[in-house]
Formats: structure tokens, sequence, C-alpha cells
């Protein structure tokens, strides 16, 4: 590793964040497909049901069956309803770990670069530098720490919401 940047090691380096931005993008606009298929989906299935409505409601032949038939349209499916919104939830969460896995990979590899490189520079530096690269170093590691902390702190976040959606789904549906 060159102790100064060279124009090819600037380049690999433009080339691999290049690489991970279009990764990054791609699962991105992989979440955003599901979202946009789920949402035709459901526009479809409710002009579907729609229409079955209106035949039911043109062929009302008095009024008992008129209230009994208006009675059927005014309850919510809350089933259908708790379904769709599961399955926003299972796309969002699943593009976020995605993302996630790609950015930790990201860092976890510039960290691993920065060490590298503080380990060469270690090799032909003045005497007497021995301290600041241990402070660089030090203050890597402690970085990485609160990083790890903070995702880590995250991801309970994300799980108690989780938890606390499947609770509440499960609630509802008991209601129902």
């Amino acid at each position: 590793m060159a102790l100064y940047p060279t124009p090819e090691s600037l380049s690999a380096a433009q080339k691999e964040n290049l690489d991970a931005m279009m990764k990054l993008s791609h699962k991105a606009f992989e979440g955003v497909e599901k979202m946009v298929d789920l949402q035709l989906n459901a526009a479809r299935t409710s002009l579907q049901e729609t229409a079955e409505k209106f035949k039911a409601l043109m062929s009302v032949k008095d009024a008992q069956e008129m209230v009994n038939l208006n009675k059927d349209m005014a309850a919510p499916n809350t089933e259908q309803a708790l379904d769709y919104s599961r399955k926003i939830y299972d796309i969002a969460t699943q593009t976020s770990s995605e993302v996630q896995r790609l950015v930790d990979a990201q860092i976890s590899e510039a960290n691993k670069k920065l060490i590298d490189a503080l380990d060469e520079f270690a090799k032909t530096a003045p005497a007497g530098s021995e301290a600041v690269i241990a402070m660089m170093k030090s203050s890597l590691t402690a970085a990485n720490s609160a990083y790890e902390t903070a995702n880590k702190a995250a991801r309970q976040v994300v799980d108690m919401a989780e938890r606390n959606m499947k609770a509440a789904a499960e609630a509802t549906q008991k209601k129902g």
C-alpha cells in the first residue's frame, strides 16, 4: 500500500464507491418495485370488489335486501387491512435490513483500509510519532464501538416495534 494516494488507488477507490452506490440503489429500487406491485395488486382487488358490490346493488329486489347489503358493504375488512399493513411492513423491514447490511460492509471495509494505512504509515513514520498513531487507532476503535452500540440500539428499537406491531395485529384479529 502506497503511503500517498496514487491516481490508480484513487481510481480504484472511486470504482469501489460507485459499486457500493449501485448496490444500494439496486436494493432501494427493489423495495420500491415491491411497494408498487403491492399497491397495484391492492388497487386491482379493490376495483374488483367495487364492481362486485355494484353488481350486487343493481340486483337488489327489496328494501330488506338493500339494508342487508349495505351492512355487508359498510363492514370494514380488517383482515385485508392488516394483511396489507403487514406486507408493507415486511417490504420496508427487508429493504432496510439489506441496505443496513451493505452499509455495514462498506464501513467495515473502510475501517480495515484505514487501519492498514495507519500500520503502513507507522512503518515509515518519524521517531516519536508512535503516540499519535496509537491515539488515531484508539480514536478509530472508539468510533467503531460507538457505531456498533448505536447500531445495536437501533436494531433493538426495530425489534420492539416489530413485536408491538405483531401484538397489535393479533389483538385486532381477536376482536374481529
